[in-house]
């Protein structure tokens, strides 16, 4: 194995391990807006030094996760439709940005690659939680169409801090009463757009899909 191979495989670090618990806990509910997490109970429940809990902390607090109150503690924060929006337009410009670059070159099988995941996103049966993570999936394999590893990267940043949003607003609700499928009824569109290597079809379809995001 080359060290680059090596490197890209290595364990995740301490502090990324307790971040990445503090988010799962945000993500499940556990952790609510508002909410006032301290560095004692987390070495406590993470059993692990006081290092790398600090600095996982200051990571979400760099991440707009976490907002620091010293002699209190690190306030969950709660995110408006503001950051919502802001996210979506970012989302908007991003993918079609960059599908539409090599959207004359997609081939028939590239696209198909996308039908399975979007039949996912059409089940009302899944909990919200589930579609969401499909939904993901989703617009994670249309931009890597794109082939651009930095922009795939921000994507994943901005749609795990979206995830935020649904923990926040939805997650706890029932499917059934959500209709959780109606939040990608345009992915069809994508698909078509896709299909007829027509880049300004894309934006639209792109843009109603986004639009649809409500919690």
């Amino acid at each position: 194995m080359s060290g680059k191979e090596g490197s890209a495989m290595k364990e995740p670090s301490l502090k990324e391990k307790v971040r990445n618990a503090i988010l799962e806990g945000i993500f499940s509910g556990e952790y609510q807006p508002g909410d006032i997490l301290n560095e004692k109970s987390l070495i406590e429940k993470y059993e692990c030094s006081k290092s790398p809990v600090r600095e996982a902390l200051m990571t979400l607090c760099n991440e707009r996760v976490l907002r620091n109150m010293p002699r209190y503690g690190y306030e969950v924060t709660r995110l408006t439709m503001d950051d919502i929006n802001e996210m979506l337009e970012f989302r908007l410009y991003l993918e079609h940005g960059i599908v539409s670059r090599v959207i004359k070159s997609l081939t028939e099988p590239q696209i198909a690659a996308l039908e399975p995941l979007n039949e996912l996103c059409l089940r009302d049966d899944l909990p919200p939680r589930k579609h969401w993570e499909c939904n993901m999936d989703f617009h994670k394999a249309l931009l890597r169409l794109g082939r651009n590893a930095y922009a795939d990267e921000q994507l994943s940043a901005c749609m795990s801090r979206m995830s935020r949003a649904y923990a926040q607003f939805r997650w706890g609700m029932d499917s059934g009463v959500l209709h959780v499928s109606d939040d990608c009824k345009h992915h069809k569109d994508i698909l078509k757009a896709l299909r007829d290597h027509d880049a300004d079809a894309l934006f639209d379809a792109l843009d109603k899909d986004l639009r649809d995001f409500s919690v």
